[in-house]
């Protein structure tokens, strides 16, 4: 017998696959790719911790229909943040559903502990989850927590025995350190992170994004680094911060953005193709200040085919007067 764990490369989720693989059933860990995960493609580390926690592993990329389906009209409302997390399980557990009878799976399993999450981690909120994912046939088991909810299909009709699993609950993280521990684990994710769309900023990035342009999947990255302005008549400037910036921007191809070099070591720089010629120019001078620039010293920077010749401003805060958020 096989089952579907949803898998995001964290502890609970490594956890939940262990108490089911204990019980001789195969796992497949599932890596649902939203794109919001992080500012990294992690699915190679991911796939090295399923197979650490004895299953087999499949992603599938959903990025294209989370943003369409999902991420701006969740039929159970946001986080604190831009977080749709009931809806985001729920469909999760769909996708996966879908699967079963591909993989020859008989069940799903989730690491979800019961009270860990305020918002989906709730017992109503488990059975919102369930609604969503259409689960009739009560097919979504979570080892962790399993002792503290209704017996599910897996552990009724005896392909799982109940008494085996956890009754994990709440914030406090000591059992599964201590079982972690026990099966000499140490590569894992921090249950704090995993999710951009909980990240204020992040969030923030998006809702100021939405006021001047259509949000896609070549969206999800250009906000994930660097330093946004949004300049007087709309367009929106990217500037590195650092080397790991740099690169991660070099490598974005995004039809409605383009680069633009300076004429000294500094940032890589994305500027929106829409900029005026006015934008363009505070743009270059925005850029130079980020630059190894000197004070007073005039530079030519080339922007769409554009020539312009300026100083840095005379202080960082100047240029800080345009960032997306002036509260950044």
């Amino acid at each position: 017998m096989r089952a579907i764990s949803l898998f995001s490369g964290g502890l609970d989720s490594m956890l939940a696959i262990k108490q089911i693989t204990k019980q001789g059933i195969d796992v497949t860990a599932l890596y649902i790719y939203t794109g919001f995960g992080g500012t990294h493609d992690v699915r190679e580390q991911i796939k090295e911790r399923a197979i650490m926690a004895g299953a087999d592993f499949i992603s599938v990329d959903v990025r294209e229909e989370y943003i369409q389906d999902i991420l701006f009209d969740p039929v159970y409302g946001y986080g604190k943040n831009f977080n749709p997390c009931i809806d985001c399980h729920g469909y999760m557990f769909k996708i996966a559903k879908k699967m079963l009878k591909d993989l020859d799976a008989s069940f799903l399993v989730t690491g979800e502990v019961l009270g860990q999450r305020p918002m989906s981690q709730r017992k109503d909120a488990l059975r919102q989850v369930q609604k969503l994912a259409e689960d009739k046939e009560n097919l979504i088991l979570r080892p962790l927590s399993a002792k503290l909810l209704e017996p599910t299909k897996p552990e009724l009709e005896g392909w799982i025995d109940r008494e085996q699993l956890l009754d994990i609950s709440g914030r406090n993280r000591e059992i599964q350190l201590a079982l972690a521990k026990e099966y000499g684990w140490d590569d894992y994710e921090s249950p704090a992170g995993g999710c951009l769309l909980t990240e204020p900023v992040y969030s923030q990035k998006i809702r100021e994004f939405l006021e001047h342009e259509e949000f896609s999947v070549d969206s999800i990255d250009l906000l994930k680094f660097g330093r946004h302005f949004r300049l007087p008549d709309g367009a929106k400037l990217i500037v590195g911060r650092h080397k790991e910036d740099n690169d991660a921007l070099s490598s974005i191809t995004n039809k409605d953005y383009t680069s633009f070099k300076l004429p000294v070591p500094g940032p890589f720089n994305l500027i929106h193709k829409s900029a005026t010629p006015k934008e363009q120019e505070l743009a270059a001078k925005i850029a130079i200040t980020y630059g190894k620039s000197q004070k007073d010293t005039n530079y030519t920077i080339e922007i769409l085919g554009n020539s312009y010749t300026t100083s840095p401003f005379a202080t960082k805060a100047e240029a800080q007067k345009y960032f997306f958020d002036k509260k950044s």
